[in-house]
């Protein structure tokens, strides 16, 4: 058992908080327990009831991956946000379009604290254009320490090609306000202003709630006596510390489709499929591509608020296993609406008193769930009109993902997967693996550690092949201090576009690399 390499992969979401334990590629055990409010009690609870019906020693715990969805819904919420100074560092630029344009008017009022528009800028080349005004700065932190305002977003033109300008205007905030919170545009990589600075925004505004959930969690293993590292899963389904998933939560917030997608690509052992998430309130589609999901080609939007991430391409539809069952205008309605976590005391198996799409599958005979005495009343009818709704409405979601009329494997994860229960149109077969019901924590299990930039190069002075080699270490030094093995690290992704409207040969290119965690070295 010396050489056996024993992880434990969290899921903690809305409703359930899902656990698994695996070694090497094995899943040896699994458990799902309701979230709770304080968050560690539910991984706690979790975590021990795997390694009781396991037996694995604490001690041969080698490392812990969490992939939570509190940060992005807390922001769709619109709860427990800071408010945020904004400071842009552009002028006599760059202020056309002050931050804070287009956001959801709900979103404003959560988060905005104050906008400084400073002096300063870079060119595309990282050029100067204006110095910082450091006068401005100073004033910008002493007034936003004045109206109670402890969490900043630090932006400016084209910065991520010189970081140190957005770095001396940290320093320069934390020398007037020493406990702010302060996030950096250039931390979130991209070149677009706005959507650079929207997500340095948004994190920001998340400052408070990273500085509870994550030492929860850490607490919770601690408690647990494990003494492995603690990894958070990311968008883009790899791992990063929790010293860094505290200081950019945003990082997490795709975590839990991305992670069911993963978890299904190593489950079923398929590279190209269709993956559905069925949980208790929605329906998550996703497309998994050479054993990752499939990225989307266009800008992100986290809570109505356009951003530069590059997101799993998902679509969301109301129907899960908690979705309300209803007759409306002379047809059956199926979700959008919910019980959610309230369906083992609503829904009508369970002695509830609310029609639910469980109670239907039970009904039908797809499942066998709580009392199905408790349902023999339902019509047929009704019960045929709701499956029917619940397969048209999947049919409809994979016709809208798929990229061509092909049929595609199909694999159903999430705990509400009982709602399928014969073939679907566009979908050559099926598939249903063990464990499904915990695909998301299975992904988060078998995460990598990665690293990833996104910046500009000036071609013609350096020359392609120097950019390359810049670019790719880079990559993969953010990979190592993200937690990955130092020689194993690989480069999966290498994106090279030719800036034709600019002058003087510059490029911008994407690399990300990836390599297994050091911990299991």
């Amino acid at each position: 058992m010396s050489d056996a390499h024993f992880r434990i992969g969290i899921d903690v979401g809305g409703t359930n908080t899902d656990v698994v334990l695996m070694d090497g590629r094995t899943v040896l055990g699994s458990a799902k327990h309701f979230t709770t409010p304080d968050v560690k009690s539910g991984v706690v609870n979790a975590v021990r009831t795997v390694l009781d019906t396991t037996g694995i020693p604490i001690g041969s715990v080698r490392a812990v991956m969490i992939g939570t969805t509190q940060f992005v819904n807390a922001f769709i919420e619109r709860r427990g946000l800071e408010p945020v100074a904004a400071i842009r560092i552009a002028l006599p630029k760059g202020d056309g379009v002050p931050p804070f344009s287009g956001w959801p008017a709900d979103a404003i009022e959560a988060v905005r604290g104050e906008i400084y528009m400073v002096g300063g800028g870079l060119l595309y080349t990282g050029q100067e254009y204006a110095p910082l005004d450091v006068d401005a700065i100073r004033a910008a932190a002493r007034d936003a320490r004045a109206k109670n305002i402890r969490s900043f977003a630090i932006s400016g033109g084209f910065s991520p090609l010189c970081p140190q300008i957005e770095e001396r205007a940290r320093a320069i905030v934390r020398d007037h306000v020493p406990d702010a919170f302060v996030t950096l545009s250039t931390e979130l990589g991209g070149l677009g202003l706005l959507d650079r600075e929207n997500a340095a925004i948004i994190n920001a505004s998340l400052a408070a709630l990273a500085s509870r959930i994550v030492p929860a969690l850490d607490r919770a293993i601690g408690e647990l006596g494990i003494k492995a590292p603690m990894y958070l899963s990311q968008n883009d389904g790899t791992l990063i510390t929790a010293d860094r998933a505290m200081a950019l939560p945003i990082l997490t917030c795709a975590a839990g489709p991305t992670n069911s997608i993963r978890g299904a690509a190593f489950l079923t052992g398929l590279t190209e499929a269709i993956v559905a998430d069925i949980g208790g309130t929605t329906t998550d589609i996703g497309f998994l591509a050479r054993g990752f999901p499939r990225e989307t080609a266009t800008a992100n939007h986290i809570g109505g608020v356009r951003t530069n991430f590059r997101m799993p391409d998902l679509l969301s539809i109301g129907i899960g296993g908690g979705s309300i069952i209803s007759e409306e205008g002379g047809g059956t309605v199926v979700g959008p609406t919910s019980v959610g976590h309230r369906l083992p005391a609503e829904g009508l198996v369970f002695g509830g008193a609310t029609l639910t799409a469980t109670d239907i599958a039970v009904r039908a005979g797809h499942a066998e769930i709580g009392d199905p005495g408790l349902v023999a009343h339902l019509p047929p009818s009704l019960v045929d009109a709701a499956v029917e709704t619940i397969h048209l409405r999947i049919e409809e979601a994979i016709d809208q993902i798929k990229t061509n009329a092909a049929p595609m494997p199909l694999v159903l994860v999430g705990g509400g997967h009982i709602l399928v229960n014969r073939p679907l149109n566009g979908v050559s077969k099926v598939v249903r693996p063990d464990h499904a019901a915990v695909a998301n924590a299975v992904g988060a299990a078998i995460a990598l550690a990665s690293g990833r930039i996104d910046k500009m190069y000036d071609v013609k002075t350096l020359g392609r092949d120097a950019v390359i080699k810049l670019a790719t270490g880079e990559a993969i030094a953010a990979a190592v201090e993200a937690g990955a093995q130092a020689d194993a690290v690989d480069v999966i992704e290498l994106v090279e576009l030719p800036m034709t409207h600019m002058q003087d040969g510059a490029v911008q290119v994407k690399v990300r690399a990836v390599g297994p965690i050091a911990a299991f070295a």
